[in-house]
């Protein structure tokens, strides 16, 4: 009777304890080389020793008294809980060997196991690089995703819409040490300049690896039944056109000028003329200066310099002295005798008159 109490308690008892374990997370997948932590806690201070193991194999021991005891692998360690309630396996630099069941053991009585995985990354290539192409034409372009683990997912986008898996085929084959390899090809037709990407991922991956190429469409193809011109050849006529009239407009800029410049000096020849009292090439021909001649591009400074000009000719017109004007007061035009007239000096009055040009 006594037996069968004590049996009913450890069982109890090893309930208890088990229903305090837990192990967390129940699933990891990680890259190879990253990093693997896997918590145990306990709610119960009845444990005395506590075992992990990697498939089956004991990495650490842990006392509860004395922490870690041993670790038999060298990047495999144990550390303790922050809220101190439990222990935490470190698996760092993670191999692929590695991938399998992690337990945690309290020394026989309960045991929880996880599953770690390890997946690899390889590399992800468009070959040919950068592409330029006439509007129109069909364009292949060839992907490989190499050195993965597991297969892959491989996918294309264009100008950062994911095209259908219609839109292209996908080939795959396995390597040494499980590793794949996936070959995509796509083929479109060049409508405009775009970016085309090839993506691969795997499940431990946050973001998937990319490799992208530029598109550039330069040009229209345009064919006729009986003419083989393209739109290039129109480009470069059109350029010449365009040039030839740059051509024209300067070439009627520089006539202005020139004739400009030309009047300009004939203007400010004609002005020093007069300024200087000088004979000008009109005045020999016979002909006559108009002084108040004006041309239409003359500026207010050789307005100025023919007024001064004109003011300095009016300053050499002599002054004329005309006779003194016979007065007298009892003229009669009906007497019949001649009355004497009276021209001594002293009754004579002097005009001066001054006629200007």
């Amino acid at each position: 009777m006594h037996i069968c109490v004590r049996w009913v308690v450890l069982l109890l008892c090893s309930t208890q304890v088990s229903t305090l374990l837990k192990l967390s997370p129940v699933s990891l997948t990680v890259l190879r080389g990253d990093e693997a932590r896997f918590t145990c806690s306990i709610q119960s201070a009845g444990w005395a020793l506590m075992l992990w193991e990697l498939n089956s194999t004991v990495v650490v021991t842990i006392s509860r008294v004395h922490g870690v005891l041993s670790s038999l692998i060298p990047n495999v360690t144990a550390v303790e809980s922050q809220n101190g309630d439990g222990w935490v396996l470190v698996l760092k630099s993670v191999e692929r060997l590695h991938e399998g069941q992690v337990s945690c053991n309290l020394e026989g009585n309960d045991k929880k196991t996880a599953s770690l995985i390890v997946q690899e990354k390889g590399t992800v290539e468009i070959f040919g690089g950068n592409t330029i192409t006439l509007k129109g034409q069909l364009v292949q372009f060839q992907c490989d995703a190499v050195g993965w683990h597991p297969e892959p997912s491989l996918h294309w986008e264009v100008n950062g819409k994911k095209l259908s898996q219609s839109e292209y085929n996908l080939s795959s084959e396995e390597t040494g040490k499980s590793l794949f390899t996936l070959s995509s090809n796509l083929n479109m037709t060049a409508t405009k300049t775009s970016r085309v990407d090839c993506l691969a991922s795997v499940t431990a991956l946050s973001t998937p690896l990319m490799s992208g190429i530029r598109l550039t469409v330069v040009a229209e193809v345009v064919q006729d039944e009986n003419d083989d011109c393209t739109v290039p050849l129109a480009v470069t006529s059109s350029l010449t056109a365009l040039l030839l009239l740059l051509l024209c407009i300067c070439i009627v800029f520089w006539y202005k000028e020139r004739r400009q410049a030309k009047r300009n000096t004939q203007d400010a020849i004609r002005c020093e003329g007069m300024n200087n009292g000088q004979t000008l090439p009109v005045e020999s021909t016979g002909g006559r200066v108009n002084l108040g001649y004006m041309s239409e591009d003359a500026t207010d400074a050789v307005y100025k310099e023919l007024i001064k000009g004109m003011h300095s000719k009016m300053d050499f017109v002599s002054i004329e002295k005309v006779p003194d004007v016979v007065t007298s007061s009892s003229l009669s035009l009906h007497s019949d005798h001649h009355s004497q007239v009276d021209l001594s000096e002293g009754n004579s009055k002097n005009i001066r008159r001054v006629t200007t040009v």
